[in-house]
């Protein structure tokens, strides 16, 4: 049977932004995105981190980094209470770094790559399932693996019109849709 998920964006939705965060001691959560992330977890959804790392393409460091970052990530939120269940990245960028890494691909948001991957590896239900982030890129992934879309205005998100605050906004939103009896 399948199940819902929320995706989300990890650079300036679920941490704070970092210019190409290279580090695990640079992490930090958004204050109220642990909660946010542990209700998710209550509700019984998959919480899966979906992040371009355009770094690694860029040679800034290297795609081992990336899983470091994600281990203290998890780390991190496991000392409040939440988890992710799934973490899925692009190391890619269409026109810049070295020849290995530098594709067009089809997992680089705004593309849907790495969301239908994650619904193929975790028996995702796409039409029932959320994506959130702090950039249109992120929208535009969520929109066409067929997901509802939110923004957040941390991060890249500030001027965004449409945007609900911050995460645990977010997660506000997403309980009243799935509350809402369907019409």
């Amino acid at each position: 049977m399948s199940r819902d998920a929320v995706f989300l964006d990890r650079d300036g939705t679920l941490i704070e932004e970092v210019h190409y965060l290279a580090r695990p001691e640079q992490v930090k959560l958004i204050p109220g995105a642990a909660d946010a992330v542990r209700r998710l977890n209550a509700a019984g959804v998959l919480v899966v981190v979906v992040t371009n790392q355009g770094g690694v393409a860029r040679g800034y460091f290297p795609e081992s980094r990336v899983t470091e970052v994600h281990e203290h990530l998890a780390a991190l939120l496991a000392q409040q209470g939440a988890r992710v269940d799934a973490f899925y990245y692009c190391p890619h960028h269409p026109t810049e770094g070295s020849e290995a890494y530098r594709v067009a691909c089809d997992c680089r948001k705004p593309r849907p790559g790495m969301l239908l991957t994650a619904a193929r590896d975790l028996d995702i239900e796409l039409s029932r399932s959320w994506m959130i982030g702090d950039k249109p890129c992120d929208a535009g992934a969520g929109r066409a693996a067929g997901c509802r879309s939110l923004l957040v205005r941390t991060g890249h998100g500030a001027d965004l019109p449409d945007a609900v605050p911050d995460l645990a906004a977010a997660i506000a939103v997403w309980e009243q849709q799935r509350a809402a009896p369907a019409v």
